[in-house]
């Protein structure tokens, strides 16, 4: 049994969690130590979590199976573009991965930017990473490619793009 609920900054430590089991396990093959270690940090301090959700810079999304969170998503309109919405995380615990909680997430992101009156949803994705594949079957294509600096590293991304139906 699962449910998804809206995250908190109660939420914080579990989100923080989820990141750091799966971004070692989907990441470990295809980036050093050292720079997993520098994004975590950077990308999911208690700092930076807290004010995103605080000041609704993005929507976290927590999935729970058996009340135990084991999955999320963070979605928000894009900075540069408010027409277009953009998935910016999702991440299931690795042991949860095969049980669609990725498409459910998904799904309610979809949901969410439709009630929003948007009907492009964008993600980055790292070319080496093997959630592309998952992402293609959800519908998304490759638009461009993307080479994001964070600190003294790169994220080499696709850049997805979805287009969804003005009925949902």
């Amino acid at each position: 049994m699962y449910s998804i609920s809206k995250a908190t900054t109660g939420d914080v430590e579990a989100i923080r969690q989820i990141a750091e089991t799966t971004w070692w396990n989907v990441y470990g093959p295809i980036l050093e130590a050292e720079q997993l270690e520098f994004m975590l940090a950077e990308i999911y301090s208690v700092e930076k979590l807290t004010s995103q959700i605080k000041n609704n810079i993005q929507t976290y999304l927590l999935l729970l199976q058996d009340e135990q969170p084991v999955a999320f998503a963070a979605y928000s309109p894009r900075d540069e573009d408010a027409e277009i919405y953009k998935l910016h995380k999702l991440y299931c615990l690795p042991e949860t991965q095969g049980k669609g909680y990725g498409k459910i997430l998904i799904n309610e992101v979809i949901k969410n930017t439709l009630e929003a009156g948007k009907h492009t949803l964008d993600l980055n994705v790292n070319r080496y990473n093997n959630a592309k594949t998952f992402y293609e079957k959800m519908g998304f294509a490759i638009v461009y490619e993307e080479d994001v600096p964070i600190g003294k590293y790169w994220m080499n991304d696709y850049v997805m793009r979805k287009e969804l139906p003005k009925v949902y």
